[in-house]
């Protein structure tokens, strides 16, 4: 969701039960936000400054204290309320799924006349009110070393990662860290150096740890390394490697049903193996250990557009939970899009959302073809000055020209790359190829912040106006702006929000993605094509039929989706796998 989008969330739904993930990475953000929200709640904002030794870490232990009081102080509130028409004690249990016990007893407490009998349900209703956790997001990748003013590096716990993660692990929240975009050995070695990671005296932990993971193997990977420091993993949130937002971490043509089944064959063996590991490294720590086996959730995210399609899935892998998360940009009660970019989503078609290459991290990067920030890195280019100011610095990772790293959506690195283009004597077609992929970078630490900032009213530094926005490809299919209560019921089945244009299933949907991925890979290969690729493509399409021969297995158990739409996956899926077989790989003997 971006380092904006999400960044006071819990502000606003936490009260109601609904869980959310603040990004951490960008500390001005967060202290500006912080002073906002400290106005609005009447409390003294004391400003943390650069010159603050450690001002990274506090920024963001005082801004999630912050989130914390403010939703205590909302959940007090809340729970004082009477039952009454426009009270939002009543919309807090209005939300909540009609399977829920809870909502049972609500709705049986609504029909009951009013008496002690009333009174006392309506007690009993008040004390099971939970607010949702205030997660937080690091993104392992963003770990950049920092420099002083003199430039000499400083040490590896002011990186930006690990800046991050202590600033949470020293905040008052009781939650979890959200670890994305891979393996960080020196950041996930950091976790075992704060106490709240480990087993209490009471076997309980105060911060736990979710990973983000793609396939089982990383899950089995990452698990191990972590378990073996006595950190144990609270949930794996797989996600689609296509069909979600933001950065796009692409599987070896794996896709998500043949995963989801993995995980689901192998889930009592993946919990007891890191258990073990994870004692064994807490006994010889002569740490507390664990009462007993703690839960390790299994959760997914990524493309998801109905109820139904939910539903199948707890049901069939016996998940947890399920995670939307694009979707949400079309309500404005728990984002913050501006007004502009969410007009421009709201009526988006559906090429207006594609893979590009913006990121400066090299990884593909789920981008909107109307945001102004991609206005203005066309402007940019038109004008001669292709490139982008770089004053935060979070993805400078590149040492190609410079000592100290730059970042390669940055104007300083495009014009050196491009003047060593210039004198590399290429074939005009090949120089402007590449040219074109230099070009394409952009600077996502300003515009992946910005439109939280113009929505609250606030002046990005510089006047850096221009919004990045990374919404999943699955947010083709919603049009308008919500509510939170259209939205949620949608999730539940209460209602549809779905615009017109045919969906075809989740399965599917990601299905398409990979085979024009595999397609466009080639495709950017062609000159110089190689043996391990033409190995890599081999094994990405064998994987990609073995998916749809299992998607094929799956029709009797879909039996519960109108006959309709089991029609049109059958019929997607024998369209798909004639694609996949007819795709030609260059010929090696013609490789340059």
């Amino acid at each position: 969701m971006g380092l904006g989008y999400t960044i006071d969330t819990p502000v606003k739904v936490a009260r109601f039960g609904i869980a959310s993930v603040v990004s951490i990475i960008e500390d001005e953000l967060v202290e500006q936000m912080r002073k906002l929200h400290c106005e609005k709640e009447g409390i003294q904002y004391l400003p943390i400054r650069k010159s603050d030794p450690d001002h990274r870490a506090n920024r963001i232990t005082a801004y999630l204290n912050l989130l914390n009081t403010i939703v205590d102080r909302q959940v007090v509130r809340l729970k004082s309320e009477p039952f009454k028409t426009g009270k939002e004690i009543l919309k807090y249990f209005e939300l909540l799924p009609e399977y829920s016990p809870v909502k049972s007893q609500f709705t049986v407490m609504i029909n009951q006349e009013d008496g002690p009998v009333k009174k006392r349900m309506q007690q009993e209703l008040r004390e099971q009110i939970i607010p949702g956790s205030i997660d937080v997001n690091i993104m392992t990748k963003c770990d950049r070393i920092n420099y002083s003013k003199d430039g000499q590096a400083l040490p590896v716990e002011k990186a930006d990662a690990m800046a991050a993660l202590r600033g949470f692990a020293q905040s008052e929240l009781t939650s979890s860290v959200v670890f994305s975009a891979g393996m960080n050995p020196r950041l996930y070695s950091y976790c075992e150096t704060f106490a709240d990671f480990l087993p209490d005296k009471n076997g309980m932990l105060r911060k736990k740890i979710i990973l983000k993971v793609s396939d089982y193997r990383s899950a089995l990977i990452q698990g191990k390394f972590l378990a073996k420091k006595g950190l144990w993993i609270s949930e794996f949130r797989i996600e689609s490697g296509l069909n979600c937002g933001g950065h796009a971490f692409a599987t070896e043509g794996l896709l998500t049903g043949p995963i989801l089944q993995e995980f689901k064959d192998r889930r009592k063996e993946l919990s007891e193996e890191l258990y073990a590991i994870c004692l064994a490294a807490l006994k010889d720590k002569q740490a507390p250990l664990f009462l007993q086996q703690p839960p390790l959730k299994i959760t997914f995210q990524g493309g998801l557009g109905t109820s139904a399609e939910q539903q199948f899935l707890i049901e069939k892998y016996d998940l947890d939970a399920t995670g939307w998360g694009s979707p949400f940009l079309l309500v404005p009660e728990a984002t913050n899009v501006d007004h502009t970019t969410l007009q421009l989503l709201s009526t988006a078609k559906k090429e207006d959302y594609y893979l590009s290459h913006a990121s400066p991290l090299g990884i593909p990067f789920n981008n909107f073809r109307k945001s102004s920030a991609e206005k203005q890195r066309k402007m940019r280019i038109e004008k001669g000055r292709p490139g982008s100011p770089c004053y935060k610095k979070f993805l400078a990772f590149n040492t190609e020209f410079t000592t100290e790293p730059i970042c390669t959506a940055s104007r300083e690195y495009q014009n050196l790359k491009i003047k060593q283009l210039q004198e590399a004597g290429l074939p005009p077609a090949e120089f402007q190829t590449q040219v074109d992929a230099i070009k394409e970078k952009d600077c996502l630490c300003e515009g992946l912040g910005a439109a939280a900032l113009l929505k609250n009213d606030l002046t990005p530094a510089h006047k850096l106006t221009a919004v990045s926005i990374c919404p999943g490809p699955n947010l083709a299919y919603f049009s308008g702006t919500f509510t939170l209560e259209e939205m949620v019921g949608h999730i539940y089945g209460k209602l549809n929000l779905l615009n017109s244009l045919k969906r075809p299933h989740v399965f599917i949907n990601e299905l398409i993605l990979y085979v024009d991925y595999l397609k466009k890979e080639i495709q950017v290969k062609q000159q110089s094509y190689s043996a391990k690729q033409n190995k890599y493509f081999n094994s990405f399409r064998e994987n990609l039929l073995r998916g749809v021969s299992y998607y094929k297995s799956l029709i009797p158990d879909m039996k519960p989706i109108a006959q309709k739409h089991l029609e049109h996956f059958e019929n997607d899926l024998k369209t798909l796998e004639k694609e996949i077989v007819s795709i030609v790989f260059p010929e090696l003997e013609m490789a340059s």
